[in-house]
């Protein structure tokens, strides 16, 4: 919704949202596999304001990218959902949830100091802290 175009009230908000949490001086996030699952539809669809835009929160966020540990928390974190009967996508899907919740726990921070802002609690806070975007302060 930050980097959307378009002008509604909701990305107004997200927008309003995320440039407050700037200047309180919150470490905000641009997590690689969120980039990459935003970029690649931009990238399809040839939607280059889109684009433009999530370059221009790629360049105000801290960008995280992604890495080895990372992706091998991400493969424990997927077998370990599956293992409990909970996946988060399908056995063949790479798996983007487990891979930001991975991201998330690798970032060198303490995780009850890590809230990741998600509109899919349901997935996500299996594995780390969640919460929707709009209750994050």
């Amino acid at each position: 919704m930050a980097s959307n175009p378009r002008s509604s009230p909701e990305n107004e908000r997200c927008r309003q949202w995320l440039y407050e949490l700037k200047v309180r001086g919150a470490n905000v996030f641009l997590p690689e596999i969120s980039d990459y699952e935003i970029r690649r539809e931009l990238l399809r669809a040839h939607k280059t304001a889109g684009l433009a835009r999530l370059d221009s929160l790629r360049s105000i966020l801290n960008f995280l990218p992604i890495n080895s540990l990372a992706m091998e928390r991400a493969a424990m974190l997927w077998a370990e959902a599956r293992n409990r009967g909970r996946p988060t996508a399908h056995s063949e899907a790479l798996d983007g949830d487990a891979i930001l919740a991975a991201q998330a726990l690798t970032a060198g921070f303490p995780p009850e100091d890590v809230v990741v802002a998600t509109a899919n609690l349901g997935h996500l806070g299996q594995f780390v802290q969640a919460a929707l975007w709009a209750d994050i302060e």
